[in-house]
């Protein structure tokens, strides 16, 4: 290391400036030599640090040897890369110009100036030690070098540094002046040992301080993949950690995804078709490179394009250094996002295990650096960790892929079994409610049938009674007949519901008069009605409508709801029949309507009123629960609709019932 030149210091203030040339080396005193090693002893023990120290020395021995110039050198030891350097110049030639290397060595020794060695047995170790000591610490001098006395300093038995006395014109050394010299070399080797000593220690609290460091970098690895932060997250700040502790000026996490997966077991001689992506990425801010520009860079590249990474591909297991990467010759295939040009010192390692190249960690400089062996074995850790953080983090997405798809399979399975469950229990109802329907259509037909069987069976043994008279005779014969009528009407009814249901026939269609049609229907109930105290009221157009129907099935649909109006109607209440023509959507339709006035039926009611063998609830009038059913076929026969609504009367407990059938006029096939 090189020192500043500088003027006297305090220990040689005693020898004022008059005396300093009277002073007589040739004289062999003892109290000079005490008196300059007492001095010497003194700048040791009061020195603040080792560079203040040998340039006081120096200083010391360059004024009472009155030289031009005075050189300590420090012989390097196994702890410190450089020695330590320490000149002084007289006064007269502080003045001169100073600036970096002014003369080359050969210009420093040139015309052969004569080296001297004052020590009585010169080495052979000692003639290279004494040279490289000229070398390192004379080639700042304003001036070339004419006469030189040296000595190797000796401390525990080895060399320590060199004392060098140099005159910048010829100059031919006194025995006395060499013997002054052997006798402070000791002090000037523990002087030298401090040094030495001091840099010991400098260097192993720097070791400590980066021990220190590295460990705690190590525990914080260890927090970092213990955790529960995202894996993008953790990655950033491990990159910034590892590249901070390091003192490095970039680095790089960047991970590898095949195209083809299977290439992971294969040989790395050869180099598959990956895409390599930077996962995480840490710069400092030096003048050559800013962390903004970062944002710039493509953060994506072709493994096949980028020879640095590809080194490292083929040859995993251990670290790639360049200490210049631009002195390769195939940096044109460097990815860009490296910007090689600017930091061209690379230390690269793979990021493996288990024998696949999962990605790189990247530290770059703008400068040369040496890596120690304990960086790189911090590097390798950084490496174990962040490569078995990514595993850990592929494993956790599969395995979490696995869990999600079995808990979707697991839902649809409960969704399914929820359906089934309530179809299940739809079923179930239905069944019930068809048992119900059952037991209540067997019920009612066993009423219908009972009923007019009985008095079949009574009007039978009546007639069987002797002496019985014509006129008696003929009445129960007449009996007979009409309950035969009724049960043939019965079954002729299960079965036309029945053929509705099953096949799906075209009706027979004619053109018959509406108006003529409902006129003599209506009349034919007036009296039905009358014998119930009711009315009925024939609304119809003024031009007669003509209708394209069948006509036994239209007939059968107006007495069904005739015959509806007339058992559950009001006694003096009217019935009223409507008929209408409208024209929907460009097909003409007949309306419909018989309106009886009795008890409201409910909504529940209504949905289940056209279904067979079902009658509204609490009404106890006879009957089958067949009428509506067969209604609603037969208007599905004809291509019609039916409906019914309930309208409350106001002020009164009774309803105004009103069944609407609608039919198209005519069919497609025969428009006018």
């Amino acid at each position: 290391m090189k020192k500043p030149l500088s003027s006297p210091p305090q220990y040689v203030d005693d020898i004022d400036q008059p005396q300093r040339h009277k002073v007589k080396l040739m004289q062999h005193q003892e109290a000079p030599v005490r008196q300059l090693i007492q001095k010497i002893n003194q700048i040791i023990v009061n020195s603040s640090t080792t560079a203040l120290m040998l340039q006081d020395i120096a200083q010391l021995l360059g004024v009472v040897f009155q030289v031009d110039c005075c050189c300590l050198v420090s012989v390097t030891g196994e702890t410190s890369d450089e020695a330590t350097t320490t000149n002084w110049c007289a006064d007269e030639y502080l003045g001169l110009p100073h600036q970096e290397e002014m003369f080359s060595m050969e210009q420093l020794l040139m015309h052969s100036p004569v080296v001297q060695c004052a020590a009585e047995t010169l080495t052979i170790e000692d003639i290279p030690i004494i040279q490289n000591s000229l070398i390192i610490g004379c080639k700042y001098l304003p001036l070339p070098i004419k006469a030189v006395l040296a000595i190797p300093t000796q401390f525990g038995g080895n060399n320590n540094g060199v004392i060098s006395l140099i005159k910048f014109q010829r100059y031919d050394w006194s025995e006395s002046e060499k013997q002054l010299l052997k006798e402070v070399e000791s002090s000037c080797a523990i002087a030298f040992s401090r040094v030495a000593q001091a840099q010991l220690i400098a260097y192993q609290q720097q070791s400590l301080e980066k021990s220190n460091q590295y460990q705690n970098l190590i525990k914080q690895l260890t927090i970092l993949n213990r955790s529960n932060w995202e894996q993008n997250q953790m990655l950033q700040l491990i990159i910034a950690s590892t590249a901070e502790s390091l003192q490095a000026d970039r680095g790089l996490l960047i991970q590898l995804k095949y195209t083809d997966p299977r290439f992971r077991t294969q040989g790395k001689k050869q180099i598959p078709k990956a895409k390599a992506t930077v996962i995480g990425q840490w710069a400092r801010e030096i003048q050559s490179f800013r962390t903004s520009e970062l944002n710039s860079l493509d953060q994506s590249f072709w493994l096949s394009d980028c020879g640095l990474c590809q080194r490292a591909f083929i040859d995993p297991g251990k670290a790639v250094i360049f200490d210049d990467y631009t002195d390769q010759n195939d940096t044109f295939t460097v990815a860009p996002l490296f910007e090689i040009e600017k930091l061209p010192a690379v230390l690269l390692m793979p990021l493996e295990s288990q024998g696949q190249i999962l990605g790189f960690l990247v530290l770059q400089q703008s400068v040369t650096r040496s890596w120690q062996p304990a960086e790189l074995n911090l590097v390798e850790m950084v490496c174990a960790q962040v490569s078995k953080a990514i595993i850990q983090s592929q494993t956790l997405r599969q395995v979490q892929t696995l869990v999600d798809d079995r808990t979707a399979k697991l839902q649809s399975s409960l969704k399914i079994e929820q359906k089934l469950r309530e179809t299940l229990k739809q079923q179930f109802a239905e069944m019930r409610k068809l048992s119900e329907l059952k037991d209540e259509f067997l019920s009612n037909m066993s009423d219908r049938l009972r009923y007019p069987l009985t008095n079949m069976r009574m009007s039978i043994r009546n007639l069987r009674l002797p002496g019985i008279a014509p006129e008696r005779q003929g009445k129960y014969l007449d009996i007979l007949e009409q309950e035969c009528t009724k049960e043939i009407n019965l079954i002729n009814d299960l079965l036309t519901l029945q053929k509705l249901e099953s096949l799906h026939q075209a009706p027979q269609l004619e053109t018959i008069n509406l108006n003529t049609k409902i006129q003599d229907i209506a009349a034919s109930f007036e009296t039905k009605l009358a014998e119930r105290g009711l009315k009925i009221s024939v609304c119809l157009p003024e031009d007669s409508l003509e209708l394209q129907t069948e006509p036994e099935s239209f007939d059968r649909i107006l007495q069904e709801l005739l015959t509806n109006a007339c058992k559950y109607s009001e006694h003096d209440t009217i019935v009223h029949l409507q008929a209408s023509h409208r024209v929907d959507q460009l097909i003409d339709q007949v309306i419909m309507k018989v309106t009886n006035t009795g008890r409201a039926i409910s909504e529940e009611e209504a949905t289940y009123i056209f279904d067979k063998f079902r009658r509204g609830k609490g009404r106890w009038t006879p009957g089958t629960g067949l009428g509506l059913a067969l209604v609603k076929s037969l208007v599905q026969h004809l291509d019609g609709a039916i409906a019914v609504e309930s309208l409350q009367i106001s002020d009164s407990q009774q309803s105004e019932i009103c069944f609407t059938l609608t039919l198209p006029q005519f069919s497609n096939e025969s428009k006018p």
